[in-house]
């Protein structure tokens, strides 16, 4: 657990270099979904915590900008080590109030870690070019320049690694930084801010601000914050976009997802079918990059299904810290309840139920669990394939041939991901340039960027024109000058 919680176990933000509890008298348990074990209390931040996060990173800032580029990386290398160090540690409470597999949550920080050290590289990244002669005697070049104070709200699913996709390069670039995690999971962000605290940035450059809904409010609507970054589901990432951008800010807000695979006739059909469940039942399937809607080729449909199928029951549903553990609780009962209701409606639809997972049960634990469920003869009209459920459930629809399966994705109101399964070079080159979403995978399960590439997004998966991690980032953290100078000659 982190050391900062208060005497009566109460989640803490972090301001202007000291913790402090929010004010607010609204606020929300803190609980383990697998055990159904309380672990904190989380207090939301008023409009006085959120205004103090914001008059400290500001006049931090001030000092910040001018500090030389080499000095202000220094910090995060001395946090890339300190998550080293602390990795397992970090791993073992993301499980305890996630509900996640250890290998997940270890995956989780070591992506995160990876942002980190993307962000050490900024000296180079943040250079932005110069050009002799540009006019008669005129030289010009472009500077870039830091705004001031940013905000990230980050999603429950991946609370370590989102947080990491944006505040290395705030604070690297030359912002303050302030993170508004979730109100479902924040113990590993807080826990994270120690070490931050450890990392030697100056006081206000990098702040924590626990809150619900009425604090993601605020930070919208206040005009200290120069932008905003979000990751959620898109009727909440449309609020965020259209709220922030009519108040002045640069936005970038990550919204849902309704992923597909394509499976061909020339595909590996067991390759296929292990990639696929590892795609969908990850984290449960609580994620962004989830490929649960399975499009699959006629001639190889009954093959691949049977063989998905077996896969499927091959997982082991558990308590994410035990070994052998594929897939760990959901994050609520909540959650739990909504996924149930997804399968009934994929059966009263009139799609056929191959596996169950509703007839899972843990022994020795009273969590929020629920295993790969798999539906076959899904149409892409049918709520399952439209909507994202965000759970293990995954839905097997038979096409005639490529040209169909292309047709099934392209017509989702998501961008968010594909993959495709083939040995065929003329498919997966039409794949790439024809289906409209912003990360693809060929002969892969989970088309997840690298750290040094931006994360893709189209249509409803994404608001705004510069995504997170990779180059886009120091766009969206800085604005250009242009510098354009004559010397004439005075002789």
């Amino acid at each position: 657990m982190p050391d900062t919680l208060s005497e009566n176990d109460e989640v803490q933000n972090y301001v202007d270099g000291a913790w402090h509890t929010p004010s607010s008298t609204d606020g929300q348990a803190v609980t383990d979904p697998g055990t159904g074990e309380e672990l904190a209390y989380l207090p939301f931040s008023d409009e006085d915590d959120l205004d103090a996060a914001v008059a400290a990173g500001n006049a931090a800032f001030e000092d910040w900008r001018q500090t030389a580029v080499e000095k202000r990386i220094q910090p995060l290398f001395r946090l890339k080590q300190l998550l080293d160090e602390h990795i397992d540690e970090l791993a073992a409470l993301l499980v305890r109030e996630h509900g996640k597999t250890r290998d997940e949550a270890r995956g989780e920080i070591r992506r995160g870690i990876q942002n980190v050290e993307v962000a050490c590289g900024i000296p180079k990244m943040m250079q932005a070019g110069t050009l002799s002669h540009a006019a008669p005697d005129i030289d010009e070049s472009a500077v870039r320049e830091p705004l001031g104070t940013f905000v990230a709200i980050t999603p429950f699913n991946f609370p370590a690694m989102i947080s990491l996709w944006f505040l290395p390069h705030a604070v690297a670039t030359g912002n303050s930084f302030i993170l508004k995690p979730s109100e479902q999971d924040p113990l590993v962000t807080q826990r994270i801010f120690e070490l931050v605290d450890r990392a030697g940035f100056p006081d206000g450059v990098v702040q924590l601000v626990h809150g619900g809904p009425d604090t993601v409010n605020n930070i919208l609507e206040h005009d200290g914050i120069e932008g905003v970054s979000f990751v959620g589901s898109t009727p909440i990432a449309r609020h965020i976009y259209e709220t922030a951008a009519a108040n002045g800010k640069r936005v970038q807000a990550q919204g849902g997802a309704k992923n597909h695979i394509i499976v061909t006739e020339s595909a590996d059909i067991e390759y296929a079918a292990e990639k696929t469940v590892s795609s969908a039942c990850a984290c449960a399937g609580e994620r962004c990059l989830s490929n649960d809607v399975v499009v699959v080729e006629e001639a190889v449909y009954d093959e691949f299904a049977d063989a998905l199928a077996e896969k499927t029951r091959e997982q082991v549903v558990g308590y994410g810290l035990d070994d052998g553990v594929d897939i760990g609780a959901i994050i609520s009962e909540d959650h739990l309840d909504t996924l149930h209701g997804y399968v009934e409606s994929g059966v009263e639809e009139g799609a056929e139920l191959l596996v169950d997972g509703r007839e899972v049960t843990v022994d020795d634990y009273d969590g929020t669990f629920i295993g790969p469920t798999l539906f076959g003869e899904v149409s892409p009209e049918m709520t399952i394939a439209r909507e994202e459920h965000f759970g293990p459930i995954m839905g097997l629809v038979s096409v005639a041939d490529f040209d169909e399966a292309v047709d099934v994705v392209n017509q989702s109101e998501f961008g968010n991901a594909a993959s495709l399964f083939t040995d065929s070079g003329h498919k997966a080159d039409r794949f790439k340039h024809e289906v409209e979403a912003g990360n693809l995978g060929v002969n892969l399960g989970t088309a997840a960027p690298m750290a040094f590439f931006s994360f893709g997004g189209r249509k409803d998966s994404f608001f705004g024109d510069l995504h997170a991690q990779g180059q886009d980032m120091i766009n969206f953290y800085t604005d250009k000058t242009s510098y354009i100078e004559r010397w004439p000659n005075q002789e």
